[in-house]
């Protein structure tokens, strides 16, 4: 079986690009800590990593040098002749598929607000009181944004 998961940084930015069948290909690496330290020696492993078609667009697009990202993918042999008629060999994780390892408001993206509290388990939140119409019962739609949200007060039949 030839399974591969790695989880680490990006080294640099990824590189897309698109080959003559306008199949989009895009190369990166994955800074990958090491478990155990020695001395003089990388902290890291840097692993090159090839992913096609909508999985290379979507990497190029969400993620850059530095971020966290989740690879799920195999090994990969490939040989050419260089210009000298020397035969080269590379070994690379062809991704099969990526994920966000971190949200941007880790990363301060999308702003450093905190994220809102969840309540604790057992206290339910209050919510604000729906708008009444003329006839006294709840409207369907609020008057500020058109959207179809009304809130129900069946407090009394609610079993928890």
């Amino acid at each position: 079986m030839n399974k591969v998961i790695l989880i680490g940084r990006l080294a640099r930015d990824p590189e897309l690009r698109y080959t003559a069948t306008n199949t989009a290909v895009c190369q990166f690496t994955v800074a990958v800590d090491r478990r155990v330290k020695s001395e003089n020696q990388p902290t890291a492993d840097f692993i090159p990593v090839v992913a096609w078609r909508q999985t290379a667009e979507f990497v190029s697009k969400y993620f850059s040098k530095g971020n966290r990202i989740a690879v799920t993918g195999s090994i990969q042999v490939r040989s050419w002749d260089d210009n000298e008629g020397k035969r080269r060999y590379a070994t690379e994780v062809i991704a099969d598929d990526i994920e966000f390892v971190e949200s941007k408001r880790q990363d301060n993206g999308y702003g450093s607000a905190p994220l809102p509290e969840e309540p604790a388990f057992g206290r339910s939140a209050q919510a604000a009181p729906a708008p009444k119409t003329e006839n006294n019962s709840v409207s369907n739609a609020s008057a500020d944004n058109n959207d179809t949200y009304f809130s129900l007060n069946d407090e009394d039949n609610c079993p928890f």
